[in-house]
């Protein structure tokens, strides 16, 4: 073997390592999805939280970037299935990967199951599945929930509310981050009740009681209603945001068929929620929408 041919096979060899190094490693402020979506399903299964939706998502359906996030934790962009998270919430706050769900606060895994929901929202509208339960009864429940609202238009004076009629866009939005505020919500208590009580709402009936209690408590006090982006340019230059109110919070259907198909709690935690003296009301009513806007 000559020299030449020697310098010739280590140069080749050299360069072949860089290709594959250069394909293992992310660009600047992207992560590996796949591997950190694998992560994130089995510390979510850690804790005891729920990942049925999230395993109904292939692998490399979100893209995961990191950044520099001044006024949200995470942002997700349905356009390219982007998932947006401030660095602090990845390992080292170095960019690359997500911190293991454990390390996190119970306020930024509220905000990370709140993204995730959306990109399962957008996940249903645009694969195969856009025939779903879910997806069918978030459009019925548009229509006849979120087509006309009621605001805040103070959002300190919680009291003084305004109906608006909102655009289709506006509509879909209030639904959307109402249901998220949903999801998140209830993430952020089963984790608040663990650390309380030391097990999981799912497997123990005194810490079920305990989350109950909370969601008994939110919904009395109108934590969980949603808000939208105006669409009126005039409008958004006076606020970002109109959150909605009270009367036009979460209802009890859309909160049984969240806990039923998104979250994938038990039916005796289901059942026990429906006849608690406090809830038995609430979801006595388990849709607002007429029956002609539910075919």
């Amino acid at each position: 073997m000559t020299l030449r041919y020697l310098f010739t096979l280590l140069w080749l060899s050299f360069a072949l390592a860089l290709m594959q190094i250069s394909h293992a490693v992310a660009a600047p402020g992207e992560a590996p999805s796949a591997r950190m979506w694998e992560q994130l399903i089995a510390d979510a299964g850690r804790l005891h939280l729920p990942t049925r939706f999230l395993q109904h998502m292939p692998a490399d359906f979100v893209r995961f970037e990191f950044d520099d996030l001044r006024t949200y934790a995470a942002e997700y962009h349905p356009g390219d299935h982007r998932l947006i998270l401030d660095r602090r919430l990845s390992f080292n706050a170095a960019g690359r990967a997500l911190k293991p769900l454990p390390k996190l606060t119970h306020k930024e895994v509220d905000v990370l199951y709140h993204e995730l929901f959306h990109a399962y929202m957008d996940f249903l509208a645009t694969t195969a599945s856009a025939d779903s339960p879910l997806l069918s009864f978030a459009r019925s429940q548009q229509a006849c929930r979120y087509a006309e609202v009621a605001i805040t238009p103070v959002v300190q004076r919680t009291d003084e509310t305004e109906g608006r009629y909102l655009t289709e866009s506006e509509s879909w939005e209030a639904l959307n981050e109402t249901w998220a505020v949903f999801i998140g919500w209830a993430i952020w208590n089963e984790l608040e009740v663990q650390k309380k009580g030391g097990g999981s709402m799912l497997e123990h009936s005194r810490e079920a009681d305990e989350w109950l209690l909370r969601f008994e408590q939110a919904l009395q006090k109108g934590e969980l209603r949603g808000y939208y982006v105006p669409e009126d340019p005039d409008e958004r230059r006076v606020t970002q945001k109109r959150f909605l109110a009270k009367p036009s919070q979460i209802s009890g259907g859309e909160v049984m068929v969240l806990m039923e198909q998104v979250l994938g709690f038990t039916n005796k935690l289901i059942q026990k929620m429906k006849t608690r003296p406090g809830l038995s009301v609430f979801f006595k009513k388990e849709s607002d929408c007429p029956a002609s806007a539910r075919e």
